[in-house]
């Protein structure tokens, strides 16, 4: 029979039984029999998946109108494709309707849900924002974390974040250099901002110490991932940050030798919270590893100098090329966080620079093949997602570091068919303009 789905009193209570396996104290509150209760809850665990079921409690509302009420974007698009399976299979609904509480989660799970409903055509889905803001605390929920969105492509930081779900931990989304939608999204229970500066591979720059007053007016933390300038460049403990991410891997070892990273803060926190989870799971490096990042170390100023100089100078040279239509870097005039990022890093623009290949416009798959010419003709760089290495890298994103999205998951964080990356080494900057020049020239 279709399944009636019971407002949130029920659901909770239902929620309840399913977890203490006493329906009594359910049937009680709802006024029915215990068998009623079990019936329903078996109804649920069927319809929704077990697991799923249990981890909507106080995150989810649904309602006898068939409505699906989000309590934050993340929960929604992890979880619409299981239940609109379920709702398909027993034929009793076409019309799913989304209600998320903010503007922010809207605008982010749009472009993603008319994906998905492309794929389901006998499905219409419609997008709703109910409610205020503030709203979000009667959800109950422990912990709450905001991050900007254009570190979204970076699968592994997503799945991290989405991981923390089964320890009662929400992750949103706001558009990082949008200020009003870091104060937007904050919450009482958010004790944590999450910044990528610059970006992955788009190069865009958030205000550290701006987020360093939001944070702290909220009494939250602030993380910064630091990876693509290092302490050379930037210094984001200056500016208020609590906490700094480094990728070892990259421009701290500088020869691609060795897999690490470091969280870097105050002594407090990394003697109260860090050290003793290192110490119990087993994160650390080994000490060979350890010895070689500290030896990369020793020439990380002089190289981030090097590379840099070399990056604004294959930039500047970008911008003249009639075969390229735009390029990312924060060191030219026309990034739109230049002044920022010349405040921020040191008067440096980095040493990654990205840009997108001529094609003809609204052909995506004339747009990639361009970009593979351009990368397959190269002779000097290394085809290859990582950087920070002193030789010169060339990657495609769309299909490399974020190959695991959707196409419109893509677009709608800026990652075009036509993009390249360029993380710039100690390559003589000409012998670099030289070999992207043989693809450049024959498209």
């Amino acid at each position: 029979m279709p399944l009636s789905l019971p407002p949130l009193k029920a659901l909770r209570a239902f929620e309840s039984a399913a977890r203490t396996g006493s329906y009594v104290a359910a049937a009680e509150e709802l006024r029915v029999s215990p068998a009623a209760v079990s019936q329903q809850v078996r109804n649920l665990e069927d319809f929704l998946g077990k697991q799923l079921f249990r981890r909507f409690n106080n995150r989810v509302l649904l309602t006898d109108a068939g409505q699906v009420v989000f309590a934050g974007a993340s929960d929604a698009l992890q979880s619409i494709s299981a239940l609109t399976e379920q709702v398909m299979s027993g034929g009793t609904r076409s019309r799913l309707v989304i209600s998320v509480i903010t503007s922010v989660a809207e605008r982010w799970l749009e472009p993603r849900l008319a994906a998905f409903a492309l794929k389901e055509k006998a499905l219409r889905i419609e997008l709703r924002v109910e409610g205020d803001p503030v709203d979000f605390a009667r959800h109950n929920i422990d912990l709450r974390i905001c991050y900007g969105t254009n570190i979204y492509p970076e699968m592994n930081t997503i799945r991290l974040f989405q991981d923390f779900a089964k320890f009662g931990v929400e992750a949103s989304f706001v558009a990082q250099a949008d200020l009003s939608e870091w104060r937007g999204a904050m919450r009482p229970n958010t004790k944590l901002l999450f910044a990528e500066t610059p970006t992955n591979p788009l190069t865009e720059v958030c205000d550290i110490r701006a987020l360093a007053r939001i944070a702290r007016d909220a009494g939250a933390l602030l993380a910064v991932d630091n990876c693509f300038c290092t302490p050379a460049l930037q210094r984001p403990i200056e500016y208020g940050a609590d906490l700094i991410i480094h990728s070892g891997t990259k421009y701290l070892d500088g020869q691609g030798r060795v897999i690490a990273g470091a969280i870097c803060g105050n002594e407090r926190i990394v003697d109260e919270k860090f050290v003793p989870v290192m110490r119990s799971a087993g994160m650390s490096l080994s000490p060979f590893n350890a010895w070689v990042v500290l030896k990369g170390l020793e020439t990380l100023s002089i190289r981030m100098q090097a590379q840099s100089a070399r990056a604004l100078a294959l930039a500047r040279w970008l911008e003249t090329r009639a075969q390229v239509e735009k390029v990312y870097y924060p060191g030219l005039e026309s990034h739109p966080q230049h002044a920022l990022a010349m405040a921020q890093q040191r008067g440096s623009g980095g040493a990654v620079v990205s840009f997108v290949v001529a094609a003809p416009a609204g052909d995506p798959a004339a747009a990639r093949r361009n970009a593979f010419h351009l990368i397959d003709s190269t002779e000097i760089l290394s085809i290859t997602a990582n950087l920070g290495d002193t030789k010169t890298t060339i990657t495609h994103p769309a299909s490399t570091s974020h190959g695991r999205l959707t196409e419109a998951q893509r677009q709608a964080a800026g990652i075009v068919q036509g993009m390249v990356r360029v993380a710039v080494g100690l390559d003589d900057v000409e012998d670099i303009q030289a070999d992207l020049l043989r693809g450049l020239s024959t498209l």
